[in-house]
């Protein structure tokens, strides 16, 4: 059990005082709470109370027994104080991390972006010449530009899906590396490269490359199969023989990295370096993974191009993914965010894919109307969020008018079904720990009409009303076994079934009045039914009883008339059981009884 903070341990008056030490029976001053006995793991109460309070007067065995009580109140605050603290603390340290980590991901990209900028601008700088960067301001770029901007979308959409099946056309087996995609569209057709043997630079076939938006395409140039008769006629005629494009390799442009060999050359010194560095200079390294391919072509602008488009385009795809990450981020952060931390909601995947499919980027969010005012699901979780601090520091007012509420704005939210039952889902689930917390209050205090009408009705508020019928009722039932089973037959029949006569009919009384003030009356029948089950499970021990009694002895007459005195107890809240009483006794007569 934890220690009473110092500030409070003071202010107790000097009964109540918590010693630390051992504290045994004493006759100069009251029994003291010995607080390291408590803590003892091996701790054994009822040899604890026999050597503490063996001595103890009344008085004192009830101020220790208060002075226990007020400790277990204060450490129950202590304990509540410090959940809320540590919930409150971790909800922000969760939302500061989360922000934390978007901060992180931007700037990682961002530096990503300069990096390659900068490698760009600096090859591009060494490598194109003046003819080259003036090629940019040429009048006729300029009106191409000029007027593909002018274009549309649907002719430019004609364009791409014309150019993408040209692709297929002339590149064998294309179709199957590059499906139609909305947007995929070839960038540039770069011929003439050739593929190297890395380690001894021999060439080993002729490639074409094309790159798209999205992949670069490697296709290398076969040569067709032809008859004999066709062969031996363009051999007279010196003809060259007909190629066709077959693809090879195809790869996104985010898992590759075009380098540039010629930027890692030195100054032309010896014949050998001087002959690799001119073998060198037009050629381009493809990196896959651990893979790597390389590739020369005799022209150094095609080169140059090719390596500023790659650039270009894989700078964009970035940027494009980004922006849809950020948009899907955006679409579902408080779905998501709202969705992920509640377990329950693992059960459902349905509700999750239907939530999921609803949002769409021209809705990214969903706006709820509160109050007049527009309010996103990041509000409704705080709400949640304050709902639960409330439930676990037992404000129950206050915490079922937040369920209330929450109710009724689900209720209103008709934009999005898959939204209104994710948000009753969580309320609902609320709401069972509330009731669960609130009918375990009920039973512990049934007998107290104030707080079993508080409680009920809170209950009935939430829509637990049958839960709480049905705890009550189980609770009076336990009771007046319980009380049964205290009155002990000591010889004399007459007073035993008096005494079990008044516990029946008393609790039984008191539990319809009680009833009466926190139910409505279209729910009396269940109580006037378990009032009867009650008043037959009297029967059944008042027969056990005058079983071996003769029902023409004064003894059996004055234990009936005894037994239908106390029924008539419960006329006063409106029933009249009397003519039941004695039903399977032996000698039984209906409501006559023994003439």
């Amino acid at each position: 059990m934890p220690a009473i903070p110092n500030q409070f341990s003071s202010s107790l008056p000097p009964s109540l005082q918590i010693s630390q030490g051992r504290a045994g029976p004493s006759s100069s001053g009251p029994v003291s709470v010995d607080l390291n006995a408590l803590r003892d793991p091996n701790f054994k109460p009822e040899k604890y109370v026999s050597k503490v309070l063996s001595q103890a007067s009344e008085q004192e065995i009830r101020e220790y027994q208060a002075s226990l009580q007020k400790m277990r109140n204060r450490t129950s605050i202590d304990l509540q104080q410090n959940v809320y603290q540590n919930r409150t603390q971790f909800i922000k340290i969760s939302k500061e991390a989360e922000k934390l980590k978007g901060e992180m991901r931007t700037l990682r990209s961002l530096m990503s972006e300069l990096k390659a900028n900068t490698n760009a601008l600096k090859q591009a700088t060494a490598e194109l010449g003046p003819s080259s960067q003036m090629s940019a301001f040429d009048p006729v770029n300029i009106a191409i530009r000029k007027q593909a901007n002018r274009s549309s979308v649907a002719d430019l959409t004609a364009m791409w899906n014309t150019q993408l099946q040209a692709l297929w056309k002339n590149v064998e087996g294309s179709q199957k590396f590059l499906p139609a995609v909305p947007g995929r569209h070839v960038i540039r057709d770069s011929p003439h490269w050739v593929e190297l043997n890395a380690a001894t630079w021999k060439s080993r076939r002729a490639m074409h490359m094309f790159l798209l938006n999205d992949h670069l395409l490697v296709a290398s140039r076969k040569k067709k199969r032809m008859n004999s008769s066709a062969s031996a006629t363009n051999s007279q005629k010196q003809q060259p023989v007909p190629s066709k494009l077959v693809a090879e390799r195809c790869w996104p442009l985010t898992d590759i990295e075009m380098v540039d060999l010629s930027s890692g050359l030195g100054p032309a010194g010896a014949a050998g370096a001087k002959r690799e560095r001119e073998y060198v200079v037009n050629a381009i390294n493809v990196r896959v993974g651990q893979e790597s391919f390389t590739y020369r072509n005799e022209k150094m602008d095609e080169k140059v191009s090719l390596l500023l488009t790659f650039r270009k385009a894989a700078d964009e795809l970035r940027k494009v993914l980004r922006a849809e990450t950020e948009d899907g981020g955006r679409i579902r952060d408080s779905i998501n965010y709202f969705a992920a931390r509640d377990p329950a909601l693992f059960k459902q995947p349905y509700l999750m894919e239907t939530l999921t499919e609803s949002m769409s980027k021209d809705r990214p969010h969903v706006l709820i109307e509160v109050d007049g005012k527009q309010q996103n699901f990041r509000w409704v979780e705080n709400q949640i969020d304050e709902l639960d601090i409330q439930i676990a520091l037992q404000f129950f007012e206050d915490a079922i008018s937040r369920v209330e509420k929450m109710r009724r704005i689900a209720k209103g939210m008709k934009g999005n079904a898959a939204a209104q039952d994710l948000l009753n889902l969580k309320i609902d689930e609320r709401a069972g720990k509330l009731a669960h917390l609130i009918t375990r209050q009920l039973v512990d205090g049934h007998s107290f009409q104030i707080a079993t009408m508080r409680n009920v009705s809170w209950l009935t508020r939430l829509g637990f009303e049958d839960r709480a019928r049905e705890a009550f009722l189980e609770a009076r039932s336990g009771v007046i076994g319980k009380r049964a089973r205290q009155c002990t037959f000591e010889g004399d029949l007459h007073q035993y079934i008096f005494q079990i006569s008044l516990v029946y009919f008393t609790l039984i009384k008191n539990t319809v009045r009680i009833y009466q003030a926190c139910f409505p009356p279209p729910m009396m029948s269940a109580c006037v039914k378990w009032a009867k089950e009650h008043v037959d499970g009297f029967n059944g021990a008042l027969a056990r009883q005058l079983s071996s009694v003769d029902p023409r002895s004064q003894t059996w007459t004055d234990c009936m008339e005894r037994a239908k005195e106390h029924a008539k107890l419960l006329v006063d809240v409106g029933l009249d059981f009397k003519d039941l009483i004695g039903k399977g006794v032996e000698g039984w007569e209906g409501g006559a009884g023994r003439e």
